[in-house]
């Protein structure tokens, strides 16, 4: 029988769920939470005002990340759901 190390079960319990999108669902990205993310130290250092304005279409879910597409003739992006939140126009 193996055992759990203790610092696998802190990192474990700190992970928040990631929220449930749906496709078709519009969100945009939270830039607090992308800016501190692996995927935007591996991106343009500067990046697009429009993924943090929204909306941006859910096309497909799989697993912790989602596929974007934006109102924009650019490419489809795919990004973490944890970075996501449903978009509103206010």
């Amino acid at each position: 029988m193996t055992e759990t190390p203790k610092d696998d079960l802190e990192i474990t319990s700190r992970k928040n769920p990631p929220q449930n999108f749906r496709k078709g669902a519009l969100v945009r990205v939270n830039r607090s939470k992308y800016s501190t993310s692996l995927e935007s130290k591996a991106s343009d250092p500067t990046p697009p005002r429009y993924i943090f304005e929204g909306p941006g279409e859910v096309l497909t879910v799989k697993g912790e990340y989602a596929q974007m597409r934006w109102r924009l003739p650019v490419p489809d992006t795919w990004l973490r759901v944890d970075q996501l939140e449903e978009w509103s126009d206010k």
